[in-house]
């Protein structure tokens, strides 16, 4: 230890950025610290030496165990992207989106929480499959976020039968609506090998941990409209036609019900007098699986201010 004396925020500071360093490729602690100090020197500034390790030796296990677990921890969640890029471009994106957005959370969870924007500016990680990539990862952020997200109590049916038009309802928080360029979800689903893991329909494990990227059946760019939610605690896909995924954003936007049906159908090619019974298909598959709730209006303002 120097003898200068540092104080607790200060030496928690200089931890965290010495542990967060990024590996050098022989997954070794580097050996100098990007403001071009010795890292020997700024290690001995707040670990002491041992009988057996320097104080280099000992901030480098933490140095390395820190990045093997986040590591770890992106490739589970977006096992389907690593498959898709390659396991050798997705150790390069991962390093570079983690250094750009490190942990900054007692859980995992939140790890790949900015990777599908940071990602949609990184278009070299992925090469030609890059907007496929965007959607692969979108998919999976998405079962991520249906899997743990919370539930608020359902309407029912009968209950929704007594709203006007200027009715406000609320999206169940765990529905993650998407709007995709492909059909990311078969993609998720035909790579799909039986990996154990709570969701029947997601969850993709990349044998081999070659660097080449997995066969792909060819796939057309044509808008595709998803959503994954969550049934006993288990994560699913389900498909929607346009008309219905633009009702529940603006439901979820906070249109009053007249708007948001209004919304529904604007540039559709649905015929008018087809329009209520689609509607009355889509309110009574969204009370069988509990998707209307009341709103959260503290939720709702915040959302509308940002």
């Amino acid at each position: 230890m120097s003898g200068q004396t540092i104080g607790l925020e200060a030496l928690q500071r200089a931890m965290a950025a010495a542990v967060m360093m990024p590996l050098t490729p022989d997954e070794e602690m580097r050996s100098h610290a990007p403001d071009g100090r010795a890292m020997e020197d700024v290690a001995a500034e707040f670990i002491a030496p041992n009988s057996r390790l320097s104080p280099f030796e000992r901030l480098e296990i933490y140095n390395r165990q820190y990045w093997f677990r986040v590591l770890s921890g992106i490739a589970e969640d977006f096992s389907v992207l690593r498959a898709v890029i390659g396991a050798g471009k997705f150790d390069e994106l991962s390093i570079a989106y983690l250094t750009a957005h490190p942990s900054r959370s007692f859980s995992l969870r939140n790890l790949g929480s900015k990777l599908v924007e940071w990602l949609e500016a990184h278009p070299e990680f992925a090469g030609r499959r890059h907007a496929l990539a965007v959607d692969v990862a979108r998919i999976e952020w998405a079962f991520v976020e249906a899997f743990d997200n919370a539930e608020n109590t359902p309407l029912t049916l009968e209950q929704i039968a007594t709203l006007n038009g200027d009715s406000l309802l609320a999206v169940q928080p765990h529905v993650r609506l998407l709007a995709l360029n492909y059909p990311a979800d078969e993609v998720a689903l035909a790579l799909h090998n039986g990996e154990k893991r709570q969701a029947s329909e997601a969850g993709v494990k990349h044998e081999g941990g070659d660097d080449e990227p997995a066969r792909l059946p060819n796939l057309r760019r044509r808008a595709v409209w998803v959503a994954a939610h969550r049934v006993d605690f288990f994560v699913y896909y389900r498909r929607m036609e346009r008309e219905e995924f633009q009702m529940l954003e603006a439901i979820r936007a906070g249109q009053p019900l007249g708007a948001a049906l209004e919304s529904a159908f604007n540039e559709s090619r649905i015929a008018e007098p087809r329009r209520a019974g689609r509607v009355r298909t889509w309110f009574a598959t969204w009370a069988e699986l509990g998707w209307i709730c009341a709103p959260d209006l503290e939720s709702l303002l915040q959302d509308q201010k940002g």
